[in-house]
């Protein structure tokens, strides 16, 4: 590799930092130096660039061409010099394999096996970073991701497919045997539709399946997981729409009934475990990858999922 020319370090973090907040003043502070030794070092930059890199007015700064040019590159460097420092304190910190998931999936599907794995691989203690809320994978705070999305991006990240998965609409069987009773997809109307408000799209996906894309159930409280829909099923609050796996052992107990075994839909994301491209190798992401895609291989509950 060719040796980089670069300018001295100190005066790419003082540009990107006036660059980021457009003040000298704000970088300063973030970087516990003087207003003065901000703009002496972006002066030092321009000089060994040969070209301004802001337009200064009285009490604002903008940037130049070139400097709009220059900012992304730094601002990403900076980022992932960020993500490599983190990851080595991580590291020295803790020796736990720190797996992002939501929390519905933590409690419904993975809590229960889980213990199977640090059977099988003793050496590596599991830390579950859970959430409520739809998240991206963060390589910052987290060593992999167990997440859904219909489009899997972000930069320097890989994907690895788990599976697709199907909606059910369920509830308690006390629902069915009500006065009002649901027989038919139509009948929705007399009962509380239970939503996830951070997957809206589901109910509609379903309706839109039985053929009912505009029909409106009573009013009821809007969730903001899947946790929390599938308790207030549970407890005969009404119906709610939610992927398969997650209601598996309650659809097998009997605690909850699935009203419409006919109506079956594909939900819209896939789910995907995901990590940073150059760790994908490390032998402990490749253990529990492994563990993970066979808990799912043999899951009646992932099985024509995708069908």
């Amino acid at each position: 590799m060719a040796k980089r020319n670069l300018p001295s370090l100190k005066s790419l973090q003082a540009f990107e930092a006036a660059a980021r907040h457009l003040s000298f003043r704000v970088a300063a502070e973030e970087l516990s130096l003087t207003q003065s030794a901000i703009s002496h070092q972006v002066a030092g930059l321009e000089e060994r660039l040969g070209t301004s890199l802001f337009r200064r007015a009285a009490r604002r700064v903008e940037l130049t061409e070139a400097g709009a040019q220059l900012y992304p590159y730094l601002r990403d460097g900076f980022d992932r010099l960020a993500q490599g420092v983190g990851l080595v304190d991580r590291v020295r910190i803790s020796g736990d394999l720190v797996v992002q998931v939501y929390v519905t999936v933590a409690v419904r599907w993975l809590l229960p096996r889980l213990h199977q794995f640090q059977a099988s691989h003793p050496d590596i203690l599991v830390r579950l970073s859970t959430s409520q809320l739809d998240w991206e994978f963060d390589p910052t705070t987290g060593d992999l991701g167990l997440i859904c999305t219909r489009t899997p991006h972000g930069p320097g990240i890989h994907y690895t497919h788990l599976f697709d998965a199907k909606l059910v609409a369920v509830c308690a069987p006390s629902v069915l045997q009500a006065g009002l009773g649901l027989r038919q997809p139509a009948e929705l109307v007399n009962h509380a539709m239970l939503q996830v408000y951070t997957a809206a799209e589901d109910w509609h996906d379903w309706l839109e399946a039985a053929g009912l894309p505009s029909l409106k159930g009573r009013a009821a409280p809007k969730f903001d997981s899947y946790l929390l829909a599938i308790e207030a099923a549970v407890e005969g609050q009404g119906v709610a729409v939610v992927p398969e796996f997650m209601v598996a052992t309650d659809l097998k107990s009997g605690r909850l009934v699935n009203p419409f075994r006919e109506i079956e839909v594909r939900h819209g994301a896939s789910w995907y475990l995901a990590c940073l491209e150059e760790r994908v190798k490390e032998p402990r992401m490749q253990h529990f990858r492994d563990w993970l895609v066979a808990e799912i291989a043999k899951d009646p509950a992932f099985q024509n999922a995708s069908s």
